[in-house]
């Protein structure tokens, strides 16, 4: 394996306690890259003012599940919420009461999950098998032919899933069967963290490298591709620009970030951009009908206007303290940190309206509205039903 040059990266990022993961996929060796922390060079999380509570906000519950070191992604449909740990324990909630649905054990560590339409919750696992579960029994599982980092996608009866060798794969839902898979040009550095994969329509929607592509979910076809970025620099490191989720969806229209490159905004339904800005950020995005959020690799929220990309608010209050991806909730976007707190700023200007705490472990997945309960899960496996008022 060559030596990657680690300097090149933000100084935010902190790579320094990072390692590299090869990974063999169909004749071709991968080299996966995960961004961490550590290091004595690690900038100092800024310091948290105080904050007089503008939106009132309640605990309603808390439950356990297991610790999460994986790049997990909540899953909802109704008011149930389904969730998973690295153990292989995956379990279906009700998010207003936080009481189990249902709860398995797979026995095996997960790398990535959850997707479910409501009836089928699938995962995938360590060992490259792709699991579906349904009220809490397995009923198939399935080896691929590379690890996949990105939650399944569930929906029409059918699994659809991004694997690290940027191919896209389709599956029966019932049955396991293998339906089709679209592949795509290669290149050798991809992130250890969640992709993009959605539905707009009838259309399916996967991030490839730095590249929104539109496919036939029937058949796999490709219907358009754009651009979100284009691979720069003269190494690998460098030209790394796969697209990370979560995105912000409105309509027709998706806005994404390309990891350290660039966010921007495409119709999904005619396959255009409608416009692209740089942005220096590891994480995903969120948006509502006026501006798209989001948080940059060191930690400043910054938002742009939906319509053209023109820049917003900037906030840099929360600089360095290991955000997550924001999610708007009512007049506010959440945001959580790496101390476990999450943060609530107005969707107006960035003020502070609330701080909540949890258990004092990063959290680690991006806060989710399901109904009217904010869910936030820690990396020490507790999750929390919050209920803004």
């Amino acid at each position: 394996m060559k030596r990657i040059n680690l300097s090149l990266f933000s100084s935010a990022l902190e790579f320094a306690r990072c390692r590299s993961w090869r990974l063999p996929v169909t004749g071709l060796a991968l080299v996966l890259l995960a961004a961490c922390s550590g290091g004595a060079n690690k900038p100092k999380p800024a310091e948290l003012k105080s904050v007089a509570p503008v939106l009132a906000v309640q605990q309603m519950w808390s439950a356990r599940l297991g610790s999460v070191n994986f790049p997990m992604t909540l899953s909802v449909s109704g008011t149930t919420l389904f969730a998973a740990a690295s153990d292989g324990v995956v379990a279906a909630l009700d998010a207003r009461t936080g009481r189990d649905i249902w709860r398995l054990n797979l026995a095996t560590p997960l790398a990535a999950g959850v997707g479910s339409d409501g009836r089928i919750a699938a995962v995938v696992t360590q060992n490259n098998e792709l699991v579906a579960v349904s009220e809490g029994r397995e009923i198939w599982r399935e080896k691929l032919s590379a690890q996949a980092y990105t939650a399944p996608f569930v929906a029409g009866g059918r699994i659809f899933l991004l694997t690290a060798d940027r191919a896209i794969h389709a599956f029966d839902g019932n049955s396991g069967r293998k339906l089709w898979m679209q592949q795509r040009p290669n290149e050798p550095l991809v992130l250890r963290q969640a992709g993009v994969l959605l539905a707009v329509g009838d259309t399916l929607v996967a991030g490839l490298a730095g590249r929104l592509t539109g496919l036939n979910p029937a058949n796999g076809g490709i219907r358009w591709e754009v651009p979100i970025a284009s691979p720069r620099g003269i190494n690998d490191v460098e030209r790394l620009v796969d697209l990370v989720g979560p995105v912000s969806r409105l309509n027709d229209v998706v806005c994404v970030r390309a990891f350290q490159a660039s966010v921007g905004c495409v119709n999904a339904e005619r396959g255009v951009v409608q416009w692209t800005k740089p942005a220096d950020g590891s994480v995903g995005l969120d948006g509502d009908e006026r501006l798209v959020f989001a948080v940059e690799s060191d930690g400043k929220v910054v938002t742009w206007k939906r319509a053209d990309g023109e820049s917003g608010w900037t906030s840099e209050q929360l600089r360095f303290r290991g955000l997550t991806a924001p999610r708007v909730v009512g007049r506010s976007i959440a945001i959580g940190d790496a101390s476990g707190f999450v943060h609530l700023l107005s969707r107006e200007d960035g003020t502070l309206l609330n701080r909540l705490t949890t258990d004092g472990s990063a959290v680690v997945v991006t806060p989710t509205l399901v109904g009217e309960t904010l869910v936030v899960v820690t990396r020490s496996g507790t999750i929390f039903g919050f209920q803004p008022q």
